[in-house]
């Protein structure tokens, strides 16, 4: 509206000035104009002057907010480096902790590999042992059945009682050095030869000790039997019951072994197995 007014303003002074007919009222009408144009300019000015401090204050709030949006892009790269470190750290963390349960659990299996060497000579020690102590058994049992002059002479021939003597001697060497197989073989030889002797039944019971000795069983289970069916007045046969039933209880047939123990119990009460005999049913009972 101010632009119009301004226009007009000019084209009516130069259209006055051009006819050289200006009168007071027109002189009045042209001020008039001046004024309310210089009025409308001093408005414009303000206004423009309004719209530059607008401009200044909408400039400065954009940098304001250009600033703040740095800033916050700052903290989220901070937060993204603090995070990551974080991160890098607990990964670190799990890592060492993986390793420290891996170092523990080898530790673990060297001590155990360890404790079985260990459990392992303490096993071969004791069964060493038992092995000194079974053939020390045995020794004194072959020294009690073996026969006196006495008994050979009653069995008639002094040199038959010789080679008897010898044969069994040899058979219970075989089987003292733990040469198993070969003492079932001597010994059942011996029984072939000397069916009558008073050894036999010895030599019967040996070869189911050697079976038994084997781990084999249940072969010693029918050997021992063998000494109570063909020699059931034998010394030997108490003896044979008590290993038969340990045969049994080895096989896992408790019944059976729980039944041959006391079949000695009750036929051989006052023999030298029937303590053990005793032993050996508390402890399949429990």
């Amino acid at each position: 509206m101010t632009i119009k007014i301004f226009f007009t303003y000019v084209l009516i002074v130069g259209a006055c000035y051009l006819s050289a007919c200006v009168n007071p009222q027109q002189v009045d009408v042209l001020e008039r104009d001046q004024r309310r144009l210089r009025g409308d300019l001093t408005t414009l000015q303000s206004d423009i002057d309004g719209v530059r401090t607008s401009l200044a204050d909408t400039r400065a709030n954009m940098q304001q907010m250009q600033r703040e949006l740095s800033a916050i892009k700052e903290r989220i790269d901070e937060t993204r480096v603090q995070v990551g470190r974080q991160i890098g750290q607990t990964s670190r963390e799990g890592d060492q902790r993986v390793k420290n349960l891996e170092a523990r659990l080898a530790k673990i299996e060297e001590d155990s590999k360890v404790q079985a060497q260990l459990l392992k000579s303490r096993e071969d020690e004791l069964k060493q042992l038992r092995e000194t102590a079974q053939a020390a058994q045995a020794a004194q049992a072959v020294q009690q059945s073996l026969p006196t002059n006495d008994g050979y002479a009653e069995a008639g021939l002094a040199a038959e009682s010789e080679i008897v003597r010898k044969d069994y001697e040899a058979a219970w060497r075989i089987f003292e050095k733990k040469d198993y197989r070969v003492a079932i073989s001597r010994f059942r030889e011996f029984l072939k030869k000397h069916q009558k002797s008073r050894l036999a039944a010895s030599a019967q019971f040996w070869i189911g000790e050697s079976h038994f000795a084997l781990r084999e069983f249940d072969k010693a289970i029918v050997e021992f039997d063998e000494v109570r069916r063909k020699y059931p007045q034998a010394d030997k046969v108490p003896a044979a019951l008590l290993r038969q039933g340990s045969a049994f209880a080895e096989l896992g047939e408790k019944l059976n072994a729980r039944l041959v123990l006391q079949e000695l119990l009750e036929k051989y009460p006052n023999s030298a197995e029937a303590p053990r005999a005793k032993q050996r049913l508390k402890t399949l009972e429990s």
